[in-house]
């Protein structure tokens, strides 16, 4: 310490020029004994006041309790005023610019006046990113003076046009920068400019998410204005909320790939503060279809719910995840309950109306009018990625058999939710059904007419052979509704054997034809397959399919045992066991012969009689 002040206490500073102090200043719990010519001869705020106090006693008192900076500022301004070397920093140029315009410490006190000796040096500090970030950080204690004086402004400016343009980042001013240098010899850090090493695109999110809610959503609001990338925008604000809402951060920390959490020295909000930002970082984040990861945003729906957050908050989440369902997964569509009610363990309802919401979005991509067969979706949906709408077909009918367990999921909330999507996106219905087993499981008391209600969702025909042969022997499913997967199940089998049928004609034809050619044909290895393998392996089909229908007859025949009324059931569908070929002539007998494979018009007719 110079020789301009000494300490005692209570906190006092003293003069120690040899000549006594003639005016006390106190700021707060801190006394200043001072002389007063070096200090009006600088200030014109202070010669003023100075004027105005009586002199009855030896020594005049002056009360500076509205001074920006406080007393950490005030002592600079009697360093400089008294001619002492002082050191500028970042950290202390915002406060002592703010103390100099209080005190109207102009050029027309003195020439290179303390106004303008911080003013350049901010200027010099706007050069840098660190320097610039700690500035703005000091704005808070001395607002709205920096608001006034545009230092929030600038500073905010200085970074976005940092985080633009990478090239304009440069190192920090070293420890500190005195007065009485030079501007020149502030253009460079230790005589070399250098710039500091940064890489991507994303260096800057951990620095500017140490700035405090109201700087951020000023910063970010800069950012928008300057036409920065949404994409760039969202991951800024995607990184705040995962640092500074705890619960946020653990649910998706992960999901950048990065399994360190976050180290912060901040102490944990409150709730309200958690509240508060969530619902700002909602309101800030980009419009845009996909400019946040759904993972995320289903973590803040879940944390908004959790906090209470506003219902226009809960909204634009569940608006935001409903556009891009499609990329959720089945643990973050999980959200519990957490409603007044209560009733059930998920919130049901949330994820409906997201579901509904999605359908609106994709409401142009669906093609209602697709007269595509169900094995042609197969085969496309084996060679292409699924559409969204398919995601989403599968997404839900899994989250359906996560809820059906719960008893207090209502017959009209699970069917709702089950029939948003069209029938002709699903091209297995093996999920559904799955679901619907497990509700008929814990909801056994349901009735007869209930039961077929809800079987109603799932189309018997889009079952796979093993969810089709599970039907046929659940005893919680209506009669009504086995009947009709073995009625499908026996149409799709007689198809399938008629066809291979026709198929072994044809090729019977066709063979004679090629084999009188086959010395002609070269054994290249791009020769077609010989005819007479291919009716071989034929065969070996058909003789696979009479298996299977041989065991879904016995199984029903089975069942008809303790339901003899339903014989004649059995005798309507016409269940006939085809006759295996038992000599190699077989194909010139099916040939001959004039049996054809029944019409798809007929067997419906017969599925309205059983109904």
């Amino acid at each position: 310490m110079s020789n301009l002040v000494g300490f005692q206490i209570p906190i006092s500073r003293l003069c120690s020029t040899g000549l006594p102090s003639d005016i006390l200043i106190e700021i707060g719990d801190t006394s200043f004994h001072l002389h007063k010519f070096p200090l009006i001869s600088r200030s014109k705020e202070l010669e003023t006041l100075m004027k105005g106090i009586s002199s009855e006693h030896e020594k005049s008192v002056l009360e500076l309790n509205d001074l920006p900076g406080g007393a950490k500022a005030f002592l600079l301004v009697a360093k400089f005023c008294y001619g002492v070397k002082m050191e500028l920093s970042a950290s202390n140029v915002v406060g002592l610019r703010c103390a100099a315009e209080y005190l109207q410490m102009t050029e027309n006190y003195g020439e290179g006046n303390l106004i303008m000796q911080t003013e350049n040096f901010l200027n010099h500090v706007f050069g840098y990113w660190t320097d610039t970030l700690d500035a703005l950080k000091t704005c808070e204690e001395v607002l709205p003076f920096a608001e006034e004086l545009h230092i929030v402004s600038r500073s905010i400016n200085s970074l976005v046009l940092k985080v633009a343009d990478q090239s304009l980042v440069n190192l920090p001013v070293s420890s500190g920068q005195s007065v009485v240098q030079s501007p020149e010899d502030a253009e460079v850090w230790n005589g070399i400019s250098l710039t500091p090493k940064t890489s991507g695109e994303d260096w800057w999110l951990d620095d500017v998410s140490s700035l405090s809610l109201p700087l951020y959503k000023r910063f970010i609001q800069g950012a928008s204005v300057r036409n920065m990338r949404p994409k760039r925008i969202a991951g800024s604000l995607v990184y705040y909320a995962k640092k500074h809402i705890p619960l946020l951060g653990s649910q998706t920390s992960s999901q950048n790939g990065n399994s360190s959490s976050f180290k912060s020295s901040l102490s944990t909000p409150s709730e309200a503060d958690q509240r508060n930002l969530i619902q700002e970082i909602v309101e800030l984040l980009p419009n845009e279809k996909g400019i946040a990861p759904t993972k995320f945003l289903l973590g803040c729906l879940r944390t908004a719910m959790a906090l209470y957050a506003s219902s226009s908050c809960c909204s634009s989440l569940e608006k935001r995840i409903g556009s891009q369902l499609d990329e959720a997964d089945l643990e973050d569509l999980l959200i519990p309950n957490i409603g007044y009610s209560m009733e059930t363990v998920h919130d049901v309802d949330c994820v409906q109306r997201m579901l509904d919401h999605f359908m609106i979005v994709e409401h142009d991509l669906i093609d209602i009018t697709s007269n595509d067969t169900e094995e042609e979706r197969r085969i496309v949906g084996s060679s292409q990625p699924l559409s969204p709408m398919a995601k989403v077909a599968n997404l839900i009918d899994s989250y359906l058999a996560e809820v059906a367990p719960d008893v207090n999921v209502k017959l009209p909330k699970f069917q709702s939710l089950a029939s948003v999507i069209p029938d002709h996106v699903r091209t297995l219905d093996d999920g559904l059904y799955r679901a619907i087993d497990i509700y008929l499981k814990t909801h056994h008391w349901l009735t007869d007419s209930e039961k077929e209600q809800i079987c109603r969702i799932m189309n018997c025909q889009k079952l796979s052979l093993e969810a089709s042969t599970h039907a046929a022997q659940n005893e919680r499913l209506p009669l009504r509704v086995v009947v009709q997967v073995l009625f499908f199940e026996q149409l799709k089998l007689r198809t399938s054997v008629a066809g291979w049928f026709f198929a072994s004609s044809d090729n019977v034809e066709n063979s004679q034809h090629l084999n009188a050619n086959l010395p002609l044909i070269r054994n290249d290895g791009n020769t077609p397959q010989n005819p007479v393998v291919a009716f071989d392996n034929m065969k070996e089909r058909v003789a696979e399919l009479e298996k299977e229908y041989l065991r879904m007859k016995q199984d029903l025949e089975k069942m008809m045992k303790s339901k003899g009324s339903w014989n004649l059931l059995l005798k309507k569908l016409g269940c006939k066991l085809v006759p295996k070929p038992s000599n190699a002539n077989v194909a010139e007998s099916c040939r001959k012969s004039k049996i054809s494979p029944a019409t798809a018009a007929q067997m419906e007719e017969k599925a309205v009689e059983v109904k």
